[in-house]
């Protein structure tokens, strides 16, 4: 109980072509699925930052978690959404582990090696090939007043802006096997991953 997950399902999928870019099939499986697949293993509730009423949602049995910040207002958005949730719990988490909905190859060990490296840190985020992943993070729960007041009262929606302002620490994956956080925002990119996704299966098969 120690962390909480949320998978940040809450975008417009502009690159897409628009739509629920959750929904959309890799593998013959929403890519959500996968998300859920990979992290729920590493947290102990796991909840969907979604908003849309799809019915599809509701089907895959996780509790559905909207923005309180009205005019899709990004990804941190999610994050104080999931930071909600998770403080009303009955013995609420310290942490909260957020993942993108269209990483459908998520490392087994996102949320271990995060917390490790996270020591007195305020965030702890990923990151590959030189690269920050931001919505990638695990974020101390504590920090809900300081991300309600620069989204509402600042209007921040860079979650890099909002992590510069806080102790924040990175954790690197290495890319030899394949990088870890490659994620989906156009038609080929989907078709990429399902090249990657065909020879996963591959090599485990």
């Amino acid at each position: 109980m120690s962390i909480a997950g949320l998978i940040l399902a809450g975008g417009l999928a502009r690159r897409m072509g628009g739509g629920q870019k959750a929904l959309v099939e890799l593998g013959g499986r929403p890519l959500i699925a996968h998300a859920i697949d990979r992290l729920s293993p590493q947290v102990g509730p796991l909840a969907l930052n979604v908003n849309s009423d799809d019915a599809a949602f509701g089907r895959l049995g996780l509790p559905l978690v909207q923005d309180t910040v009205p005019g899709f207002a990004g990804p941190l958005a999610g994050v104080l959404a999931g930071i909600d949730w998770a403080t009303a719990m009955p013995e609420p988490p310290h942490w909260l582990l957020t993942a993108p909905t269209d990483a459908p190859f998520l490392p087994e060990d996102l949320a271990a090696r995060l917390l490790a490296a996270a020591d007195d840190a305020d965030v702890a985020v990923a990151m590959s090939d030189g690269r920050t992943h931001p919505v990638a993070a695990l974020w101390r729960l504590s920090l809900r007043p300081a991300l309600h007041e620069a989204l509402v009262e600042r209007d921040v929606r860079k979650i890099d802006r909002f992590t510069g302002e806080h102790h924040t620490v990175h954790v690197e994956w290495d890319t030899g096997s394949g990088d870890p956080f490659f994620n989906v925002n156009t038609p080929h990119e989907l078709a990429e991953a399902e090249t990657l996704l065909s020879r996963t299966v591959s090599r485990r098969g």
